[in-house]
């Protein structure tokens, strides 16, 4: 299959309308230009800062969605083992992510010169990179070294748990039972419980969403699984209204009702979106580190007025896209990512014979000793 077939238009601009958010949330909430912005535009500026944030959801419900296609497309249980599968997630999240992370230490030094702001993270450690390349930095309370990236850790839990239940289960009645079970459990304890936010369980109830639609879009399946979406959520709804499950609850359904009516593969027909769309993890992980360069210049610059405001947010807003091309062609995509994977491999290896060598080598010294001794 094509990869133009893979494409699916809805959820690349679903992706593109949820990476812009979060990146103006994060420029309405850091710096001296989210500051200038909240007194030019408070209105604006307030709304991005209060609610893009709840573009994540969208986010949940689309990589749930998405895993249910890609784990047990036909609610199958999931019959080889799992590992393997979250070995390749994880690389899939952490060549890209890690390389972030690289550019925005860069952007701390450099920042740290010329901007004192508590938005610039201190100078990384080696633990807190280790911790973040481990995708434990939350659980074990290291300081972000750049924004957002909770979410990669989320993200990587989130398939883990969803691929160990489809395995548990080992049949294909128990195997999504056992992800609506998880969540429901979410929906109604875990997600109402803020000291949990560090853990899977407290964003299952969006992604499992997200996995119930896809099941739901089946044709044979689509009643009793539209039902089962519906109740679950509402009732949750009911027992504690939470405005982040209503945004998931309505992405859940559109990418259901989406992909029963054949929308899902060919609508919106709008290539900036499509191209957005397809670089929002890109966007997602570089843009932090222009918001603290882009922070600085203004600083320097001195400026305040509200249309420096809007020329400078729009001037990063576009660096930050330029950058997200950039970092896709070279690191995110498919072979930028297998070049790097090949690489890295090579060099596993290398350092693998070095280090027999050297053990070898090692043990011969030390034999030729003790016989010259002797």
């Amino acid at each position: 299959m094509s990869k133009t077939a893979n494409r699916m238009p809805l959820i690349d601009a679903m992706k593109a309308i949820a990476a812009l958010l979060v990146l103006l949330n994060h420029f309405s909430s850091y710096g001296p230009l989210a500051e200038a912005s909240r007194e030019a535009f408070p209105a604006i500026s307030g709304w991005f800062f209060d609610y893009g944030r709840m573009a994540v959801q969208i986010f949940l419900v689309i990589a749930g969605f998405l895993a249910a296609r890609g784990l047990s497309a036909q609610g199958q249980a999931l019959t080889v083992s799992p590992l393997p599968l979250i070995w390749k997630r994880y690389l899939r999240l952490a060549i890209p992510y890690l390389a972030a992370i690289g550019l925005a230490i860069i952007a701390s030094a450099v920042a740290n010169q010329w901007l004192d702001d508590e938005a610039i993270p201190a100078r990384a450690t080696f633990r807190q990179w280790l911790a973040h390349a481990a995708l434990l930095h939350s659980l074990l309370g290291f300081d972000s070294l750049s924004a957002g990236v909770w979410y990669i850790a989320i993200d990587f839990q989130l398939f883990a748990l969803m691929a160990l239940l489809l395995w548990i289960g080992r049949r294909n009645v128990v195997a999504p039972g056992l992800v609506l079970g998880m969540t429901v459990a979410s929906l109604f304890w875990f997600n109402r419980d803020a000291s949990l936010d560090n853990w899977a369980i407290y964003f299952f109830g969006s992604y499992g969403l997200g996995a119930a639609a896809w099941w739901a879009s089946d044709r044979q399946r689509l009643s009793a699984w539209l039902g089962v979406l519906l109740t679950v959520a509402v009732a949750a709804l009911i027992v504690d209204f939470r405005l982040r499950i209503l945004l998931a609850l309505a992405v859940a359904l559109t990418l259901g009702f989406s992909r029963r009516n054949g929308l899902l593969e060919v609508w919106p027909d709008f290539r900036p979106l499509a191209f957005l769309g397809r670089i929002s993890y890109s966007l997602f992980l570089v843009h932090f580190p222009v918001l603290l360069l882009a922070n600085c210049v203004y600083a320097q610059l001195n400026l305040s007025s509200a249309a420096s405001v809007v020329i400078g947010l729009n001037l990063a807003i576009a660096t930050s896209i330029g950058v997200a091309t950039l970092f896709y062609r070279w690191v995110e995509s498919p072979e930028a990512s297998r070049r790097i994977t090949t690489a890295l491999g090579w060099l596993a290896n290398s350092l693998q014979a070095l280090s027999l060598w050297a053990a070898r080598r090692a043990r011969r010294v030390a034999r030729r000793a003790i016989l010259g001794r002797v």
